[in-house]
């Protein structure tokens, strides 16, 4: 497999080496050895999510308190989706930016983000079904969220799409509130815990 990271510190994007024969394609969908070498650390994955989502759906922008935070290896088992990584560690040099990959059944792509960064996705197809392999259990007293629709952050959603969100994402604070409210992962903060995962968990 292919890992590469994306503009956002702390994200990576994973494309399998696909094996395709008269029965069918097989693949390694996730490698913690190869994620190693670039994390610096073996991801330790403690919970599994599974969602299904209508076309138009939109997830996010969703995180958690560091530490311990959360870190999320996202992949599409059916559909497609555009996923965001989107940076909202308080310092940062790319606070507030974001980047998109197409996760889907064709490339098969993954991808990784550390603990402190935000993700999204909005699905592409009825009945899109992502897998979430994620390095802390979900405790709803440290999870947290912005809202995807923030004009402060930019999502470019597609066009031809209505966005359909959850009550709980719809209501969520702009990038500015929580920044205001202390919700936010600090850059200095999510730095630091990495380099303590890496000192605890060689690769």
């Amino acid at each position: 497999m292919e890992i590469q990271p994306l503009s956002v510190e702390g994200a990576w994007v994973v494309t399998p080496r696909q094996f395709a024969d008269e029965r069918g394609v097989f693949l390694e969908s996730f490698r913690g050895d190869r994620l190693a070498a670039a994390l610096g650390h073996r991801p330790d994955v403690v919970q599994t999510n599974v969602s299904v989502s209508a076309r138009g759906a939109v997830r996010g922008i969703h995180f958690a308190d560091v530490p311990p935070g959360q870190a999320k290896y996202v992949t599409v088992l059916h559909g497609a989706v555009v996923d965001y990584v989107v940076d909202i560690r308080v310092g940062s040099p790319t606070f507030g930016t974001w980047q998109a990959v197409r996760l889907d059944t064709v490339d098969r792509r993954a991808v990784y983000l550390s603990e402190g960064l935000g993700h999204a996705f909005c699905a592409l197809e009825d009945d899109t079904t992502v897998l979430y392999l994620c390095t802390a259990a979900y405790d709803p007293g440290r999870e947290h969220g912005v809202n995807p629709l923030d004009h402060t952050i930019g999502l470019e959603l597609p066009d031809d799409l209505t966005p359909i969100l959850s009550a709980k994402d719809e209501g969520a604070p702009s990038l500015a509130a929580a920044e205001a409210a202390g919700l936010l992962p600090t850059y200095a903060g999510c730095r630091q815990w990495a380099d303590l995962r890496a000192t605890e968990r060689p690769a």
